[in-house]
């Protein structure tokens, strides 16, 4: 099974995010599953690839080359793939991966969580779409989306399609769970 992990690359969050995405990442290893990120090296991003290996899990990168110029990819990924553009890395992305996970995060990691989640209410895919959020971190998005039910701008059903857990452990049966 191959798992995507969508966090922050931001190197200026606080260190238990960081540490956070590493537990992920050994989390999804230590199952024999595959790890799918954005394919940087920094932040969440990095800790949860570098965790994986360490783990000794297999990890797969997708980076745009613009990043990639920056020398923001992660070269010790055991394939990394340098596309052209954002919308092909989330394609790729959405391709390789049998299940989505949402770290904390900032606009990237909110536009990718949208971007799945309506994909999988539009029946573009049938994949789990998780939330994983030990730190209330999204209790506002939650909250806010409850508002956008009442005020029904969200139909029914749609906001069901959204796992939230607050542990990396019902995260993973949640993925498990939706593979048998």
């Amino acid at each position: 099974m191959r798992i995507c992990v969508y966090c922050s690359s931001s190197p200026e969050i606080d260190p238990k995010y960081i540490s956070f995405a590493g537990d992920v990442g050994t989390a999804i290893a230590t199952r024999g599953w595959e790890l799918v990120t954005g394919g940087g090296h920094i932040s969440m991003m990095g800790s949860v690839s570098h965790a994986a290996r360490e783990a000794g899990g297999r990890t797969i990168g997708i980076i745009p080359q613009r990043l990639a110029d920056i020398e923001f990819a992660d070269e010790d990924s055991d394939e990394l793939h340098v596309v052209k553009s954002m919308r092909e890395r989330k394609a790729m992305m959405e391709d390789y991966s049998d299940a989505f996970i949402t770290l904390p995060g900032g606009p990237g990691t909110l536009e990718e969580f949208f971007e799945i989640w309506v994909g999988r209410y539009l029946k573009f895919h049938n994949k789990p779409v998780i939330v994983l959020d030990p730190f209330n971190f999204y209790a506002p998005l939650h909250a806010f989306l409850e508002h956008l039910t009442q005020e029904k701008f969200i139909r029914t059903g749609q906001r069901d399609l959204i796992i939230w857990t607050d542990s990396i452990e019902s995260a993973l049966s949640a993925c498990a769970n939706a593979a048998d």
